[in-house]
């Protein structure tokens, strides 16, 4: 089954990005009423970090969650086997001078799970070689087209993030930029629990660790899916990080994910149980 998913996502990659668009569309519709667990996921995520939306408010939103999942998959196709002119056409970076301004300097690309957090990965390996960690699969024929796909551009580097922190400081010391995802639940070890729009999230302190250890500067970059593709902004390094407490980090890094969250709610990786892990004591979220 994964061979012909794979043979799939390479024939469509060809197509224009419009059609592309409504496959993924029509994927993420014909996912929503069968992925019963992963809808409970999101609508649970929404009803904690947005209490104003009653279950029907909710309704629409998690729809398009899903709508946008599914683009985001069919969406691999492009960025596993499409040529870099194609690419750099769809997807459009923005603030690479706050990256070049640090050249001397070991990087931290902080990024949300945003659906489009893929296609920055790629559109930056096309500038300069990186270093990014991902989940190793248990699918092994799916691990392997993943780590072809993210690695194809400059020989950028794809770390599991299993293997922890001591390959991704080797490399930030090595003077490649790191492109870290710090905003999921990954269980209560190396995490502090501080609020995600005002829950309890149990929040992973490698960010404000690495960069404490390597001097790195610390650069958001966050990830809209576009009608014409994908808009990719590097913001400003983070003046005066890490701070004094790696629980203050934490709360910073969490709140600036809230608003760029707002301002683009449906696009947020909500199918993932970002509050499973509860402080001592408190009921089971999901």
């Amino acid at each position: 089954m994964s061979r012909i998913t794979l043979l799939l996502l390479w024939l469509l990659h060809p197509l224009p990005l419009p059609l592309l668009r409504a496959l993924g569309a029509g994927l993420g519709n014909l996912l929503y009423p069968f992925a019963r667990a992963r809808r409970q996921v999101a609508d649970t995520n929404l009803r904690l970090c947005f209490p104003e939306l009653d279950a029907s408010a909710r309704v629409p939103h998690v729809r398009a969650v899903f709508r946008s999942f599914g683009q985001s998959l069919i969406d691999r196709s492009l960025l596993w086997y499409s040529a870099a002119p194609r690419l750099r056409r769809l997807i459009v970076l923005d603030g690479m001078q706050h990256l070049d301004a640090l050249a001397k300097r070991p990087v931290i690309l902080l990024a949300p799970h945003f659906i489009g957090m893929d296609a920055a990965w790629t559109r930056l390996t096309l500038e300069r070689k990186m270093a990014g960690t991902y989940a190793r699969q248990t699918n092994a024929v799916f691990d392997a087209a993943l780590y072809r796909g993210r690695t194809r551009f400059n020989h950028a580097l794809a770390l599991a993030r299993q293997d922890g922190v001591r390959a991704p400081l080797r490399e930030l010391s090595n003077g490649l930029p790191l492109y870290y995802l710090p905003d999921m639940d990954f269980g209560a070890q190396g995490a502090v629990f501080v609020p995600f729009f005002g829950v309890a999230a149990a929040t992973v302190t490698a960010v404000s660790r690495m960069a404490r250890i390597s001097g790195a500067a610390v650069l958001p970059v966050v990830t809209r899916m576009t009608p014409q593709g994908y808009a990719v902004t590097i913001h400003p390094p983070w003046e005066n990080f890490p701070g004094v407490s790696e629980e203050d980090d934490a709360r910073r890094m969490n709140r600036f994910i809230e608003n760029e969250v707002r301002a683009n709610p449906d696009q947020y990786h909500w199918l993932h149980k970002r509050f499973k892990t509860r402080p001592p004591g408190e009921a089971p979220a999901y």
